[in-house]
């Protein structure tokens, strides 16, 4: 039995199917801000998301015959920006195993208390473009775009403990840089 639920058609993709011209604007206008963000979020520079996310239009138009509703569109999108976005960090020799295994995961949450994390969002904002490339991507990709942490590792092709640590590591110094800023105030 087949549980996979479709998810209702997009007129407007529908109609890029068909090579209606003011479709593709349609759906460019609707999705190109919402998928900057999230390339953004991973690369941290304007200029390089831009050319992900328009890299990630055109394969996403090129391809529109094997997208089969499964997901949004916007989710199929996503995952074609995060992807594109991800290669790119991979093409500059990003170093994702950094961290040592043996010190336990356990220790490290112990010392994070969620309720620290209730700061104004633009202070997070800012605290999260401190951290360092690998942790902010990471941070990212779990919070902002909610990935699974399994999916996070299959992405970066680390392992869900690898991911696991430097989550944990990217939130306690997310708070770090927080409760520096506040006492500097």
């Amino acid at each position: 039995m087949n549980q996979t639920l479709e998810i209702a058609r997009d007129e407007q993709v529908e109609l890029c199917r068909k090579g209606d011209k003011n479709a593709y604007f349609e759906v460019y206008e609707r999705y190109a801000k919402p998928m900057l963000n999230s390339s953004m979020r991973i690369l941290n520079n304007i200029a390089d998301a831009e050319d992900m996310v328009q890299e990630a239009f055109i394969d996403a138009f090129n391809n529109l015959e094997s997208f089969t509703y499964k997901s949004s569109f916007e989710a199929w999108l996503r995952r074609i920006v995060i992807n594109k976005s991800i290669s790119l960090l991979r093409k500059r020799k990003i170093s994702w195993a950094d961290i040592d295994l043996s010190k336990s995961i356990a220790d490290e949450t112990a010392k994070v208390n969620e309720e620290d994390f209730e700061f104004d969002v633009f202070r997070v904002k800012a605290a999260i473009k401190e951290l360092p490339e690998n942790y902010r991507v990471i941070f990212n990709l779990f919070v902002i775009d909610e990935l699974k942490q399994e999916e996070i590792a299959a992405l970066l092709n680390i392992s869900h403990n690898n991911v696991r640590t430097i989550f944990h590591r990217a939130k306690k110094k997310v708070l770090d840089i927080l409760n520096a800023n506040s006492n500097e105030q």
